[in-house]
């Protein structure tokens, strides 16, 4: 390491977020970046710690250490090499990423002050671009093909793996432009879609072929597919959300976080709403149920239609400051996450488990909640729910549910396939292989795993990829 001491002397520096009074007027990204000087003096502070947790935590295996020493040492050329080794899109991951690696630094862990990993991904990928160290490679093509249906995150890793070992590939994406949730899903305030536009033109230049508006199983044949092509590795994302069927549920103005997420990028993206069916926030009373980041981003969008208050809630107790005891690392630190779009006004609430929602002429006007407690279990297991029979109700004119999403869509593909599925209704693999059992067809991302982290869906995408590769040529060396 050139600096293996810096960390002694520099403390962690953040770019922080845009202005409130100025971000909230606009969908434009909030994160703001630092200059390419205090960029690499950040980069010195990883401290060659020997054995490096950040290396460990990463689901894709980014080799941290090796590039921020290169980054410190202004070589960005080699830092982005060592970088795209592991991370396909770096500047998907550098932006949307809760940075496990981070979580797991030596100085996080030591004095709370983690090296800005993400951060410096970010940077690193960014410099890479604007430097023209990225250029379109066209590989030397083996004469296979291979489907990939699903273009978020899972889809298009195995798409960027698979063309990249020479074999055609196709994309099929339901929607009207590749990206699946990064697209529809995350918002424009934090991954801006020119930021996509920008790798799918790469990939097209690199030979991989999108199909948008193909709804696999629906317009096309799923048989027919897996009968051409051959091999398919399916990543279809987790998208059937968790609802709550409570009385009054089908009220108007009861929606699911993602029809006002999905339908706000569409907008942004000149995509044409039927009147009747656009979600105005505006002068409105919020409530959004789930204490997630899909409820944040729902916070997010919110504040940004102007609406007149904005109310999260969660059932589960408020996690801790900065450190909760009872989740030590290893494990995933379960303390108060406080986002841009919380910063830009919000009341957060938690203990509260919803009854029901009320409506007058088929039109909601609010919601009873329940204060709840959690009583440690017995045989120390998950806590139990104790309900206390304190109610009230909050005024809404819009709720949006944000509870998580349960399995994929088994309409469709995975029924016209006869794929099976798990207990919990995601696609079944071989965990070796991510390959569906005695057929030429895989699966990756949330499609197997259940919803999570995108840099998860990444490194199934990779891995599926491989699996593929392995076998359409086993005797590859």
């Amino acid at each position: 390491m050139g600096n293996p001491k810096a960390f002694l002397t520099i403390h962690r520096q953040e770019a922080g977020y845009r202005p409130v009074h100025e971000r909230i007027d606009d969908f434009s990204e909030v994160e703001q970046t630092l200059n390419s000087s205090d960029r690499r003096t950040q980069a010195s502070r990883c401290m060659d710690c020997g054995v490096p947790f950040c290396h460990w935590a990463c689901p894709l295996g980014n080799k941290q250490p090796e590039w921020q020493d290169l980054l410190y040492k202004g070589r960005w050329r080699e830092a982005f090499h060592v970088l795209e080794q592991t991370c396909d899109f770096p500047e998907f991951t550098g932006r949307i990423c809760p940075a496990l690696c981070e979580k797991s630094c030596v100085l996080k862990l030591s004095c709370d002050e983690p090296v800005t990993i993400r951060e410096n991904e970010a940077s690193i990928v960014e410099a890479a671009f604007r430097e023209g160290y990225i250029q379109p490679v066209r590989p030397i093509r083996n004469g296979k093909r291979v489907a990939v249906i699903g273009s978020g995150p899972a889809g298009l890793t195995a798409a960027n793996q698979l063309n990249r070992r020479g074999y055609e590939v196709t994309v099929f994406e339901k929607y009207e432009l590749p990206g699946g949730l990064l697209r529809f899903g995350i918002p424009n305030f934090k991954l801006g879609k020119n930021i996509i536009d920008r790798r799918i033109r790469l990939m097209e230049q690199e030979g991989i072929v999108f199909k948008v508006n193909t709804m696999v199983g629906n317009e096309v044949s799923a048989k027919e597919i897996a009968s051409t092509f051959d091999a398919v590795c399916i990543a279809i994302g987790s998208e059937v959300p968790r609802d709550l069927p409570i009385e009054g549920r089908n009220l108007k103005g009861v929606h699911f976080a993602l029809e006002l997420l999905s339908q706000q990028n569409r907008i942004l993206e000149g995509i044409v709403i039927p009147p009747k069916d656009i979600i105005n926030c505006k002068g409105k009373k919020i409530l959004i149920i789930g204490g997630g980041d899909t409820g944040s981003d729902c916070v997010g969008t919110a504040n940004r239609h102007k609406a007149a208050n904005v109310t999260q809630i969660e059932i589960m107790p408020q996690p801790p400051v900065g450190h909760n005891p009872t989740t030590p690392w290893p494990l995933y630190p379960q303390v108060l996450k406080t986002s841009s779009s919380h910063e830009e006004g919000c009341i957060r609430r938690w203990n509260l488990a919803s009854v029901r929602f009320i409506g007058e002429k088929n039109t909601l006007k609010g919601v009873e909640v329940e204060e709840v407690e959690w009583l440690p279990a017995k045989n120390g297991g998950r806590p139990e729910m104790w309900k206390t029979g304190r109610t009230e109700i909050i005024e809404a004119d819009l709720v949006f549910l944000a509870m998580g999403f349960i399995h994929p869509e088994q309409e469709g593909l995975i029924k016209e396939l006869s794929i099976a599925v798990d207990t919990r209704g995601n696609i079944a693999v071989d965990p070796g292989t991510n390959r569906i059992a005695d057929t030429n067809i895989f699966a990756s991302g949330d499609a197997v795993s259940g919803a999570s982290l995108v840099v998860r869906a990444m490194a199934s995408g990779r891995k599926a990829a491989a699996a593929i590769d392995k076998y359409l040529h086993p005797h590859k060396s």
